[in-house]
């Protein structure tokens, strides 16, 4: 699909939001909002979260779910990262979101670069067929809601199957490290905030990435689930032994991390990636560069 963007349309319903809630946030979720708004395959925008409830603060999230026809959405979700980086500043490809609730489609997660901060976007891509149910479970405010082209039941089938697909494919090494980079944001919110019980949740999902990164990188026809026989698997080889370590090595650090704790894992896991799955860092040197900065200045 195409990321060519015409003027965003005149029924986006910014002013309401903008009178009862005027968060540091706003200017990036109008910018990001009149991006997807100006795509004639989104069908619906609803922006969720702090900045509806009035309780955001400067770390809270832009976080959209998006409606796109489902004819569309398997190509709007390839474009997707593309759209992101050239009309938003994002600074890295989407992270599947691996965290949010099942509400029919696919989560991602990008850090975009506003205003010299490093921002956090979440966009929830939801079949147009999908939104009327997903309405009842999520709270929000509905920005846009236009009425869709007919929906034939073969797009709705094809639509399932692409998101199917895709949360079923395994990741890829470059995948799981943005995932790392990605969590690493997360975490230092958790511990700026405070919120130790989500910071020890998001902490372990760190580690897990780890772990994948290492069977990725190193056995990636393993036939064992989860954590089993990775000592059995890995420690042939001195890569391997190697990256059990680092593995180790996250496993055994303090159950709530702090700051420190997750720059020395974001440290670690950059090391392990240049030494198992270099290829993994192809195009990303610049970004991830620019991610260092951005998060020394938070």
């Amino acid at each position: 699909m195409p990321t060519t963007l015409t003027p965003a349309p005149a029924e986006l319903q910014l002013a309401e939001l903008a009178e009862a809630n005027r968060p540091a946030q706003l200017p990036l979720l109008t910018r990001v909002c009149e991006m997807l708004a100006a795509s004639p395959a989104v069908t619906h925008l609803l922006v969720r979260g702090s900045l509806v409830s009035g309780t955001a603060d400067r770390l809270s999230d832009v976080d959209f779910v998006v409606g796109v026809h489902d004819r569309d959405l398997s190509a709007f979700a390839s474009a997707l990262d593309d759209l992101m980086t050239i009309a938003a500043g994002a600074l890295l490809p989407g992270w599947r979101d691996t965290i949010v609730a099942d509400l029919g489609g696919i989560g991602f997660v990008f850090l975009v670069q506003y205003e010299g901060k490093l921002q956090q976007v979440d966009l929830y891509l939801a079949p147009a067929s999908q939104i009327s149910a997903l309405r009842r479970k999520v709270a929000g405010k509905m920005l846009l809601e236009r009425p869709p082209a007919e929906i034939t039941t073969t797009q709705i089938e094809q639509a399932r199957t692409h998101i199917t697909g895709l949360l079923s494919r395994p990741r890829s090494c470059t995948e799981l490290l943005i995932e790392h980079l990605v969590l690493a944001v997360l975490l230092h919110k958790r511990i700026q905030r405070g919120q130790r019980f989500v910071a020890y949740a998001e902490w372990h999902l760190l580690h897990t990435a780890t772990k994948d990164l290492v069977k990725a990188a190193l056995a990636p026809a393993s036939r064992f689930w989860g954590w089993y026989q990775l000592r059995e698997e890995l420690a042939l080889t001195p890569i391997g032994r190697s990256c059990l370590a680092d593995l180790d090595a996250a496993v055994t650090s303090p159950a709530v991390p702090t700051a420190a704790d997750v720059d020395a894992a974001l440290d670690r896991v950059i090391a392990l990636t240049e030494r198992a799955c270099p290829n993994a860092l192809d195009g990303l040197a610049d970004a991830i560069t620019a991610y260092r900065t951005y998060l020394e200045l938070a």
